[in-house]
């Protein structure tokens, strides 16, 4: 979650569910998809990435790794730490962490552990599409009046993320504007170096910038559109965002306990800045690829260039 300015359901699978997503796999492999659902967890995967969605936490994205080695580069050690969508608003009464916080529509789940809804969901292969009711975060209360949808699918080496947020339900509100989390982004922290370009002089092969973010919130300028956390060799998660030029980022060291499910971690969110009004749908793309700093800018060029 956004700290300072902005510190940064339970699904039931059903047999049914599970026959209908797995019928047209291979006895073995229908096995494996039965399992990994009665877990809340769901896998795509096309041989080259393997994305992995909590379907217990509105479907937000905890895992994804390369095929071959099926190491997983997230962090998701809470509801608030996961690829998710993550939006804000005016004050709601709500606290967090000692300090009055705001509505705070997450997809993952709130602040004291409560679960974020799924309301549907579409499973295949290689491409996903859930629809959630996600929950506040300070309040740690349900937010019907909203809803948040991501469609998932594997594209080659690159994972594709179309996130949609509608506020249009009973009760919705206007709310004033504000910065907003597109999306949030949580890393294993043995991934300590960000990446990125912030020159005059974008996709132009320009020099990259490489920080180690501290701790609280530093803010950066990504005028590529896109960042990297790597190790020191240089390799890790690059997550391109069209559109979102600014970003947030910082480095939580914990308990120094790194993995998947380590209390430290790598954070960053692109953000954007608008008002959230009654009936509103927003929606934005996410690209995720996996591999060395130059091949992560040289696949984001490609995807660039494409979009001309």
């Amino acid at each position: 979650m956004l700290l300072g300015f902005l510190t940064v359901t339970t699904l039931l699978a059903e047999t049914n569910q599970t026959a209908q997503t797995a019928k047209d796999l291979p006895a073995e492999a229908q096995k494996e998809k039965s399992a990994e659902l009665k877990t809340g967890k769901y896998y795509i995967d096309n041989g080259k990435v393997r994305l992995g969605i909590d379907l217990d936490r509105g479907g937000s994205v905890f895992y994804f790794a390369q095929s071959s080695t099926k190491k997983n580069i997230l962090n998701h050690a809470d509801e608030g730490r996961f690829i998710q969508q993550s939006y804000y608003g005016e004050p709601d009464g709500s606290v967090w962490a000692g300090n009055p916080w705001v509505w705070n529509p997450i997809q993952g789940g709130g602040s004291k552990g409560r679960k974020a809804k799924v309301r549907s969901h579409v499973l295949e292969k290689e491409s996903l599409k859930v629809v959630s009711e996600p929950v506040n975060w300070g309040g740690d209360n349900a937010m019907p009046e909203t809803e948040m949808e991501e469609r998932i699918t594997l594209e080659g080496d690159v994972a594709h993320i179309h996130y949609i947020f509608r506020n249009t339900g009973e009760n919705a509100k206007d709310h004033p504007e504000t910065d907003h989390e597109l999306p949030a982004v949580f890393v294993d922290a043995d991934y300590p170096n960000m990446v990125f370009y912030d020159g005059g002089k974008p996709w132009t092969h320009d020099k990259l910038k490489s920080v180690v973010p501290g701790w609280p919130n530093e803010a950066h300028v990504r005028t590529e559109e896109w960042g990297a956390y790597v190790n020191d060799k240089d390799w890790g998660i690059g997550v391109y965002t069209p559109g979102s030029i600014r970003c947030t980022d910082y480095r939580y060291k914990g308990s120094g306990k790194t993995g998947p499910e380590g209390d430290s971690c790598s954070y960053f969110a692109p953000l954007r800045k608008f008002a959230i009004k009654k009936g509103m749908t927003f929606e934005y793309d996410v690209y995720l690829y996996i591999g060395t700093i130059q091949e992560i800018r040289d696949t984001f060029y490609k995807l660039h260039e494409a979009q001309k």
